[in-house]
């Protein structure tokens, strides 16, 4: 299917382009999100009257995550688990419970779709480095120190 994108997507393409995905891709994920058109004659005279404020909107997006990003460069997350005896903890660190500890840090636009843990849920007292996909071309990196509480 051929579609008109209405954002710049990561490994896909840039405001304003027309692309050939799947079917399915852009039926389930682009054209619900908001992200894409089906690429009409209709759909891209529109989207030539709107490249402007489409463009604007996107660069305002980008400014604030980069705004977003600065701030959380070199950013120390602290978390208390219950640990046992060995630093091992019962159950594990997630990125929805990062998430929710950088919201209550002060960062209310993370989500846990943003939270990239390379090797999967932290499963023991100690430091990690943790990667942010904030937007398609802003990424931070912060160490996320989890310290175990005793049961």
């Amino acid at each position: 299917m051929q579609v008109i994108l209405l954002e710049k997507i990561g490994k896909l393409g840039n405001l304003g382009e027309i692309v050939k995905v799947r079917d399915g891709f852009a039926r389930n994920y682009l054209i619900p999100q908001k992200k894409a058109r089906r690429a009409t004659e209709q759909a891209i005279a529109e989207f030539e009257a709107r490249r402007a404020e489409l463009e604007k909107a996107q660069a305002e997006r980008l400014a604030a995550a980069q705004e977003v990003a600065a701030k959380l460069n070199g950013f120390r997350l602290v978390m208390s688990q219950k640990a046992g005896v060995d630093g091992r903890l019962f159950g594990s660190v997630t990125s929805m419970d990062i998430a929710a500890a950088l919201v209550g840090a002060g960062f209310p636009s993370v989500t846990k779709q943003q939270v990239r843990l390379t090797e999967g849920a932290l499963k023991a007292v100690g430091e990690y480095p943790v990667s942010l996909h904030l937007q398609a071309d802003v990424d931070a990196d912060i160490t996320v120190v989890v310290q175990g509480e005793m049961a």
